[in-house]
């Protein structure tokens, strides 16, 4: 179990883990049930600046960006590079040419327009709920559900080549990918009332699934740029959805 923990921390954030003896073929498989709890503990951190900006006398929005630039220093800004390089991919005009591109270290003008907009989203939509107590769950909601369907898609689609990330990486049986989702499912009903738990879920699930099936029309499968990618869109969704919901409430 700590190995799992270890395996999970370390690949999805750039936070403390301990030293991992032996990295197995099977490791990143076996950690996947951990995803939703490294997001809970991202969106903590982002919560966490979120609470202190407020009570320093910050309005929502500068509140807002030291809550998402917190997340992006908890991951290293992993998930936002994998959503401008599967951005910068579309305009490749084949296959090959958009893997070619995904792998450029260049950020291109359309994965440059792609990652402020979706930094822009994520910032309003948090600011625009306001109060901490509104913003905390939000946040740690949308850490744990983001993150749940990354080893679905690494069991649904193959790796889009043979020696990326994914491929490494290996695909998760359907037992600790449905697990998976277990776990972000109970922790967001234990952070949000039933309906925008329910919705949330499902939001994450369909962002997640239109980036893993547009990443299979066009890549022929998923990278780790596509994992990426999902988490972004489907953490945003969720975001969407909340902000939606608290304005019909007030």
């Amino acid at each position: 179990m700590l190995r799992a923990s270890q395996v999970a921390l370390t690949f999805l954030t750039r936070l403390p883990s301990g030293r991992i003896d032996g990295w197995r073929a099977d490791d990143l498989a076996a950690s996947a049930p951990w995803f939703p709890l490294v997001g809970l503990l991202v969106g903590a951190l982002a919560a966490a600046a979120y609470g202190i900006a407020s009570a320093l006398g910050l309005a929502a929005l500068p509140a807002a960006v030291l809550a998402v630039a917190a997340a992006m220093l908890a991951t290293g800004g992993l998930h936002e590079d994998g959503l401008a390089d599967f951005a910068d991919a579309q305009g490749g005009r084949d296959v090959e040419a958009r893997l070619r591109i995904m792998r450029d270290s260049r950020l291109g003008s359309f994965g440059a327009a792609t990652l402020i907009l979706a930094l822009l989203l994520r910032v309003s939509l948090l600011a625009s709920l306001a109060a901490p107590g509104l913003v905390a769950p939000a946040l740690l909601a949308a850490g744990a559900l983001s993150r749940a369907p990354l080893p679905a898609a690494m069991t649904l689609w193959p790796p889009a080549r043979p020696d990326g990330l994914a491929a490494g990486a290996g695909r998760p049986h359907p037992g600790p990918a449905l697990a998976t989702l277990g776990v972000a499912l109970l922790a967001s009903l234990g952070l949000l009332p039933p309906a925008a738990a329910t919705l949330s879920v499902a939001a994450a699930l369909a962002a997640a699934w239109l980036i893993g099936a547009a990443a299979q029309r066009q890549l022929g499968g998923i990278t780790g740029d596509v994992l990426g990618a999902g988490q972004q869109a489907a953490e945003i969704a969720v975001l969407l959805v909340l902000a939606a919901l608290a304005g019909a409430a007030g």
